[in-house]
C-alpha cells in the first residue's frame, strides 16, 4: 500500500530539489523526509529519488509517482471543496475569466444565470489562463473562461485529473493606429509595412507571440509601451505612443484612432471553457457554460471591421 503522505513528501522533494528545502516547506526534519522517502522505496521495491552533491534527481518510478500524487492532491481539493458546496446553506458556484473575457462576455451570461438560478451564490475571480487552470483542476473554480494565441489550448486532452476544453470562438486581433498615421485611411495592412513602427503591447504575453508574427512579417519588433489592460494600450496609441493588435472583442475605437483589419497570416486569439470532467453532472456549471456560448455567439466575428 502506498501511503498518500509519502507520496506528499516525494512530491515536495521533486518541488524544491533537496531533502532540506521540503523539510522545510512541510516543517518537517530532514531525518524525517529522509525517512519517509526510504518507506516509500520499499513499499514500491525500486528507489525513487537520487541524491547527489546537485541535488535530487527523480528515478522514472519516482517521476511515476510524483504524476500520481499531483493528480490525488488535486482530486482532493476538488472534494473538499464539492463537500464545502454540499454543506453550504445555498448552491455555490465559482467562474475564473480573463480581464476582456470578464468584462465583454461574461455580464450578459451571467444576466441570463442569475436570472434563471437566483438561488445559487455566485463567485467571480479575474484570473489569467495559467492561474485559472489550476483552479478549475483544483475544484476552487467550477470552470474557467480562459484564452490561447497560437499552439495548443491550455488543457491537455488527456490529462489527469481531467479537465475539458470547449471552444468558444476566433478572437482575431485588428490593427490600431493614431488617427493621423499614414496607414489610418486603409481597410487592410500587411504587417510588413509596419517595420518601422514602434508597438503597444495590451497584454504582456502578447510580446512573444507578436515577435513571432514580425519575424513572419520580416522585421524586429520595438516595443513603445507594455501594458496589462487593452483599453490603456488603446489609450496610449490614440496619443500616438505607437501602433497596437488588440483582440475584437476589446475593441473600443475612438475618434483618435483608427482599426484596419491584418491581411493574412491573421493573428487571432482563440477562447474557450475549462470545464472539470466529473463523474458526478454539475448542472449549475453546465447552465453557465451554456450562457457563455450564447454569449460568445453574438460576438463571433463576421469579418468587418467592427
Amino acid at each position: 500500500m502506498i501511503d498518500v503522505q509519502r507520496l506528499r513528501v516525494l512530491r515536495a522533494v521533486a518541488e524544491h530539489g533537496s531533502f532540506n528545502r521540503a523539510a522545510g516547506a512541510l516543517l518537517l526534519t530532514p531525518s524525517a523526509v529522509s525517512q519517509h522517502i526510504a518507506a516509500l522505496e520499499r513499499a514500491v521495491g525500486h528507489p525513487v529519488a537520487v541524491r547527489s552533491t546537485r541535488g535530487v534527481t527523480l528515478t522514472e518510478p519516482g517521476r511515476l509517482l510524483v504524476e500520481a500524487a499531483e493528480s490525488i492532491a488535486s482530486e482532493l481539493d476538488q472534494v473538499r471543496h464539492a463537500i464545502d458546496r454540499l454543506t453550504a446553506p445555498r448552491p455555490r458556484m465559482t467562474v475564473a475569466t480573463f480581464t476582456s473575457g470578464g468584462r465583454h462576455l461574461l455580464p450578459a451570461a451571467l444576466a441570463r444565470f442569475v436570472a434563471e438560478h437566483p438561488e445559487v451564490e455566485l463567485t467571480v475571480r479575474e484570473s489569467e489562463p495559467e492561474d485559472a487552470v489550476p483552479m478549475v483542476r483544483g475544484g476552487a473554480a467550477d470552470l474557467a473562461l480562459a484564452y490561447h494565441f497560437d499552439g495548443p489550448p491550455p488543457v491537455s486532452p488527456g490529462e489527469r485529473p481531467g479537465l475539458d476544453w470547449v471552444p468558444l470562438m476566433e478572437d482575431p486581433l485588428w490593427l490600431v493606429l493614431p488617427r493621423g498615421h499614414r496607414l489610418a485611411d486603409r481597410t487592410s495592412v500587411d504587417l510588413a509595412e509596419l517595420g518601422a513602427d514602434r508597438w503597444v503591447l495590451g497584454c504582456l504575453k502578447t510580446e512573444a507571440f507578436l515577435r513571432r508574427y514580425a519575424e513572419l512579417a520580416g522585421f524586429d519588433l520595438r516595443v513603445a509601451a507594455s501594458t496589462t489592460d487593452y483599453f490603456f494600450a488603446q489609450t496610449l496609441v490614440a496619443a500616438g505612443v505607437g501602433v497596437s493588435l488588440i483582440p475584437q472583442v476589446s475593441l473600443a475605437p475612438t475618434q483618435e484612432s483608427a482599426v484596419v483589419r491584418v491581411e493574412p497570416p491573421r493573428p487571432a486569439r482563440h477562447i474557450g471553457l475549462v470545464l472539470p470532467r466529473r463523474r458526478r453532472p454539475q448542472p449549475h456549471a453546465q447552465a453557465l457554460a451554456a450562457a457563455l456560448t450564447a454569449a460568445a455567439s453574438t460576438h463571433t466575428p463576421t469579418g468587418e471591421c467592427p
